[in-house]
């Protein structure tokens, strides 16, 4: 068992080598993701809309990791946007090793509504775009024979909070789904499941989080790590911290009334 555990290990620290692809990698978890990768000596692909911001975050992480920084601009919302991420992905000078597959935005719209303009945007930048572009990297990597696609969902993935929770959920079951497909083929697929993150994403949306108690919040860099140790030990779920993997657990199995009602309380005061 030990002997296992080791070659897991080994070949899970081989993984986090060469260089990583990044959608959102200039904010929030994606730029952790990029800070604790680009410390480990990989090289790094960021994707991001804003060009300005691309350009000034791949310098910094440059000058203070001495990595090579890529960057490639790219609206996940739209057909040209994901063809240009799944060409990067798919070529084969200076191959792309590592997807993190990150980007994510906010989205709180009401589901009883005539306008869902919102809600579909966001299904093609966290749930179509994601799948599309995992599925050129699987592709990929699996010829290769090794490869790591690392997709960001979350705890809420788990419960009946909305279109996001919805999004998420069609996601999670892309990616365990993708996990069963490689399984055995050199390529490690990991479902991310964070919890509530420190970062700017949830400050953009302009929603209050006050219904939300203070120990729920984690530190982006810790999560990270977390994930990235499950990672080394070839695990294909990372629910960073004891307390979600609790959280977790009680969605999956408590009693559905008792969860809504947890789901409803959180819900309030969240305008």
């Amino acid at each position: 068992m030990h002997r296992n555990l080791s070659q897991k290990n080994v070949a899970g620290e081989r993984l986090l080598e060469g260089r990583a692809l990044i959608t959102g990698g200039t904010s929030g978890m994606g730029l952790a993701f990029a800070k604790a990768l680009a410390s480990r000596g990989v090289d790094l692909v960021l994707v991001a809309r804003d060009g300005e911001r691309l350009a000034a975050t791949a310098g910094e992480l440059s000058l203070t990791y001495g990595v090579k920084s890529e960057t490639l601009i790219a609206d996940l919302a739209t057909t040209d946007g994901v063809q240009a991420v799944k060409e990067r992905l798919v070529a084969s000078s200076e191959p792309v090793n590592i997807l993190i597959n990150n980007a994510g935005s906010g989205l709180y719209s009401k589901l009883a509504s005539t306008d869902y303009s919102d809600i579909l945007r966001g299904a093609q930048v966290m749930g179509l775009a994601p799948m599309e572009i995992g599925g050129a990297a699987a592709a990929t990597m699996k010829e290769r024979g090794s490869g790591l696609i690392l997709t960001t969902v979350s705890v809420s993935a788990l419960v009946p909070m909305g279109a996001y929770s919805a999004i998420k959920s069609l996601v999670k079951t892309w990616s365990d789904s993708l996990a069963v497909e490689l399984q055995d083929t050199g390529v490690q697929v990991v479902t991310f499941m964070p919890g509530w993150v420190h970062t700017e994403f949830h400050q953009r949306t302009g929603v209050s989080n006050k219904s939300l108690p203070a120990w729920v919040w984690m530190e982006a860099d810790a999560v990270i790590e977390e994930a990235l140790q499950a990672v080394v030990a070839g695990k294909t779920t990372a629910t960073p911290s004891k307390r979600f993997k609790v959280i977790s657990f009680l969605a999956k199995h408590a009693p559905q009334v008792a969860v809504r009602k947890a789901v409803k309380k959180l819900n309030k005061g969240r305008r």
